[in-house]
C-alpha cells in the first residue's frame, strides 16, 4: 500500500472512531449480553448492526447435589466482568465512558428452574436445562397434555419437585429462567420473552399467553391441587419482541455496573433464550426457514407452518421470539467432548516443543475430518460425545466414548471425522422426526456457532448429517449476545414486522456461503449413524460402570 493510501485509510479509521464515538454519546447503541453455558458474553452494537465492543466471562456448571448448577454469585460476578470489559473496550477504542446506552437486552440458555419465595429469596441452586432427573414428569405431562413437555422445561423441574415431596414447593412465589431472573433484579418486571417463556411452559400462538387448556389441566392434577398456589400467577409475564419490558432501575444499574458511571432508565427488551437469539442471528425466523445453532449443547429448529400431526418426545415445540411455533430437536451434548480432544492434541504438540495457536490447532484437526485419505463413514470408528444426560439418545446421565472396531481404519482424519459425526448424530435423531416422519418443508437451513468459522468442515458434515443444503452466514461467529443486541435495536423498528425487519435491515448485504450434501458423504453418515445407534448400548454399560464424578 502506498503511503497516499496509508494517509487515506488512517483519515478513514479516525473518522469511523468519530463517528461511532458520537453515536455512543448520543446513545444510538444496543446492548446484547447472553449468558451461554461457558461463557457470558456483551456485545455492544450500533444502527448499523456492527460489533463495537465486546467483552466476556468464561465459567462452567459444576455439580451440586448430583444436579448441574452454577451459584448466585457466579452469575453476578460473569454479569459484571464481561459488562465492565465492554465497557473498558468502549473507552479504550473510542474515548468515551459508557454513561448511556440506547438499549439493552438479556438473553441466556434456555429452560431451567430457578424457584424463589416471596421475599425474593433462591429457594434452592440454579438447575440448569443440563439436568435429566426430570424423566418422571416429562412422561406424565407429555401424557397429559398430548404435547411434548421436555425434560429440560422448567415446568418439568416444578412437577418433579412436587413429585418428589421437595421441602422447598410450598413456598415457591415465583419462578423464571436465567434471563428472566437478570432482567426482573435489574427492572423489577416479571417478565420473559416469548422464546423463553415457551421452554418454561407451552405458549399459545394465537393468544401469545400460557395455553390455558393446558393451565386448567395441570392444575387439577391432584398433587397440584394441594399446593398453596395456581401455577399460572408462578410464570413470568410472556411479551413478543418490540414490546418495551421495563427499564433500568438505580439499582439495576448499579448491579450491572458497580462503578456508577451507567445511568438508569435505560429501556430494556423482553429477555431471551439462546433459541431465540440463534433464530435471529441466522435470520430465521419465517415459517419454512430453520438454524442450527451449535455450542456446548446443539439444536435445529425450524419454524412450522403448522402443529405437527403427532406426539412425538424428540421435538421440542417453542416460538420465535415474535410468537410463531417452531420444531426443535435439542441436544444436551455437542462440543464439550471434542473439544476436549483438541485440548489432548494441543497438549501433544505442546510437549513435542510445538506449541500451536488455539485456531491452527482446530483448524488442523477440522480440515483433516475432509481430507482425501478420510473413509466417508468414519473407517469403523464411533464417538459418543455425551458429558451429561441425553433425553434423545435415552441417557439420564452421560459418559464420553470412543469406540472402534479391531479391524478398523485408525487415522487422524477417521478420528477427527469421527468426533464430528458423533457430536452431530444426536441432534440428527429429533431432526429426522421433523423431516422424514412428519415432512416439515425446510426453505433454508442457516448454521450458527463458533464450530462454523473454521471454512468449510462443520457446514459439510452438518449437509451430509441432514441431506439438505447448509447456509453459513459471514455472522456466524456472532452469537447470541449480537443476536441479542439486534432484538434491543428492534425496540426502534417494532412498526415493522420482525422478519421484515430482519430482512431488510439486518440482513439486507449479507454475505453467506452455501454447502451442498455430497451423496458420499449423506450415505458414509447414514452407516456411521446406524452404527451409532446400535452402539448406544455402549453408553448404558458405562454409566453402569463409571463413576460419575
Amino acid at each position: 500500500m502506498s503511503k497516499a493510501a496509508d494517509a487515506a485509510q488512517a483519515t478513514t479509521d479516525i473518522a469511523t472512531v468519530s463517528d461511532i464515538a458520537e453515536k455512543i454519546r448520543a446513545g444510538k447503541t444496543s446492548l446484547g449480553i447472553e449468558f451461554g453455558s461457558t461463557r457470558i458474553k456483551a456485545v455492544l452494537i450500533d444502527d448499523t448492526y456492527r460489533t463495537i465492543a465486546s467483552g466476556d466471562y468464561s465459567w462452567a456448571s459444576h455439580l451440586e447435589d448430583g444436579l448441574w448448577s452454577y451459584t448466585d454469585e457466579e452469575i453476578w460476578k460473569g454479569l459484571q466482568t464481561a459488562y465492565a470489559e465492554m465497557a473498558h473496550d468502549v473507552e479504550q477504542a473510542y474515548g468515551e465512558k459508557l454513561t448511556r446506552i440506547g438499549h439493552i437486552g438479556f438473553s441466556a440458555m434456555m429452560h431451567g428452574y430457578l424457584a424463589f419465595d416471596e421475599a425474593g429469596n433462591l429457594l434452592v441452586p440454579f438447575r440448569t436445562w443440563q439436568n435429566t432427573n426430570t424423566h418422571q414428569a416429562h412422561e406424565r405431562l407429555s401424557e397429559l397434555f398430548q404435547f411434548n413437555i421436555p425434560e429440560r422445561w422448567s415446568i418439568a423441574h416444578l412437577y418433579q419437585a412436587v413429585l418428589n415431596n421437595e421441602e422447598h414447593v410450598g413456598k415457591i412465589d415465583y419462578i423464571t429462567t436465567l434471563s428472566g431472573y437478570v432482567h426482573w433484579k435489574l427492572t423489577g418486571r416479571k417478565v420473559l420473552g416469548i422464546g423463553d417463556a415457551s421452554g418454561m411452559f407451552p405458549i399459545d400462538p394465537k393468544s401469545h399467553e400460557y395455553d390455558r387448556a393446558f393451565i386448567r389441566q395441570f392444575n387439577e392434577l391432584p398433587e397440584i391441587e394441594q399446593q398453596p398456589w395456581r401455577v399460572e400467577d408462578l410464570l413470568p409475564e410472556p411479551l413478543v419482541a418490540g414490546v418495551p419490558a421495563g427499564t433500568l432501575t438505580q439499582e439495576g444499574a448499579a448491579l450491572l455496573d458497580p462503578s456508577g458511571t451507567l445511568q438508569d432508565g435505560i429501556t430494556l427488551a423482553p429477555p431471551e433464550g439462546d433459541a431465540g437469539t440463534g433464530m435471529i442471528a441466522t435470520n430465521s425466523v419465517r415459517v419454512r426457514t430453520g438454524n442450527v445453532s451449535a455450542g456446548t449443547s446443539i439444536f435445529a429448529t425450524v419454524v412450522l407452518e403448522h402443529r405437527l400431526q403427532a406426539l412425538h418426545p424428540e421435538v421440542d415445540i417453542v416460538a420465535t421470539p415474535d410468537g410463531y411455533l417452531a420444531g426443535m430437536s435439542h441436544a444436551n451434548n455437542f462440543t464439550s467432548d471434542l473439544n476436549a480432544w483438541v485440548n489432548l492434541f494441543g497438549q501433544f504438540a505442546a510437549a513435542t516443543g510445538n506449541s500451536v495457536d488455539p485456531a491452527t490447532l482446530y483448524g488442523t484437526l477440522f480440515r483433516s475430518a475432509i481430507a482425501d485419505d478420510t473413509d466417508a463413514d468414519c473407517g469403523g470408528l464411533l464417538n459418543y460425545p455425551f458429558r451429561t444426560g441425553e433425553f434423545l439418545a435415552g441417557l439420564e446421565e452421560g459418559r464420553p466414548l470412543f469406540a472402534r472396531a479391531p479391524e478398523a481404519r485408525m487415522s487422524l482424519g477417521n478420528f477427527m471425522r469421527a468426533q464430528l459425526f458423533g457430536a452431530f448424530s444426536p441432534v440428527k435423531i429429533g431432526m429426522d422426526v421433523m423431516t422424514k416422519d412428519e415432512h416439515v418443508p425446510v426453505d433454508s437451513l442457516v448454521g450458527h456457532g463458533g464450530i462454523f468459522t473454521t471454512p468449510k468442515v462443520a457446514q459439510k458434515i452438518l449437509a451430509a448429517a441432514f441431506d439438505t443444503p447448509i447456509k453459513v452466514m459471514a455472522t456466524a461467529a456472532e452469537g447470541g449476545a449480537w443476536g441479542m443486541a439486534v432484538l434491543g435495536d428492534y425496540l426502534w423498528h417494532a412498526d415493522q414486522p420482525l422478519a421484515d425487519y430482519l430482512d431488510e435491515r439486518v440482513f439486507h448485504d449479507a454475505v453467506s456461503v452455501i454447502e451442498e450434501p455430497d451423496p458420499a458423504d449423506v450415505a458414509g453418515f447414514e452407516t456411521f449413524f446406524a452404527k451409532f445407534r446400535k452402539g448406544l448400548a455402549m453408553e448404558h454399560a458405562a454409566i453402569e460402570s463409571i463413576d460419575l464424578q
